[in-house]
This record gives C-alpha cells, structure tokens and sequence, in this order.
C-alpha cells in the first residue's frame, strides 16, 4: 500500500489525457471533408415480368408433384395379389345361388380389421333378423 500511495503522490491522481478546445464539435465536418467524394448510388426498377410473380407458385406445384412421384414410386408393388393366395373351393351361397371363392372371403375379413369376437358378434346379430 506503501508504494502505491508514493506513485499517486509522484504522479497525481488527475486526468493527463486532454482534447483541444472544440475538438467534437468540428469533428463530424473534419471527417466528412476527408472522405473522397462518391456518385450516389442509383436505382434502376426492374420491371416486373409473369414469370417473376409466377415462379415461386410453379416452384411449390413442382415440390408438390415431386413428392408424390415419390411416395407413389416407394409405395409401388408390382403383383399386389401375389402374396396372397386365393384358396379354388367354392361355397355355394343359398339366398342368391352364386358362387363365391373361400379366399375371397377370407381376404375381405381380414381386410376388415375386425377381431374374432367383433365378427362372430356380427355374424350372430346378423342370423338373428
């Protein structure tokens, strides 16, 4: 503490740094006097075409027909009823005497998304009328 007290005593506790009188107020002019003189920039309006207004529209149709290329290129199955194969037996239905395949059936009650008691409920209401 000592030898700070000593260096304030030597050198003072006062500002050194200082402006000279009406330093500020001339400098904003003194600045721009400096800088070289430039052509203001000039605007020139592009005219506004169809295609320029219509672009962005044509830009989110193509987004929109590219994705569902897409999805309809991944969601491609080339045979869909290969992998399911239809049974030959026949069942003769009574009321209207037309022939309907087993595999049919089974394929529309699996399609159906019903469980099994869903469908016997069904099937039991049903036969009851």
């Amino acid at each position: 503490m000592k030898e700070e007290d000593k260096l304030l005593k030597k050198v003072g506790t006062g500002n050194p740094f200082t402006t000279p009188e009406g330093y500020f107020e001339q400098l904003t002019s003194e600045v721009m006097n400096k800088l070289p003189e430039q052509e203001a920039p000039r605007f020139v309006m592009k005219k506004v075409t169809l295609w320029d207004r219509v672009k962005p529209w044509t830009y989110m149709a193509a987004m929109f027909v590219g994705a569902a290329l897409i999805i309809k290129v991944a969601s491609y199955n080339p045979n869909p009823f290969e992998d399911k194969q239809i049974a030959v037996t026949e069942t003769v239905v009574a009321a209207d005497s037309e022939v309907v395949y087993d595999g049919y059936i089974d394929y529309a009650v699996n399609q159906s998304m019903m469980d099994d008691y869903s469908l016997y409920v069904y099937l039991t209401d049903a036969s009851v009328d």
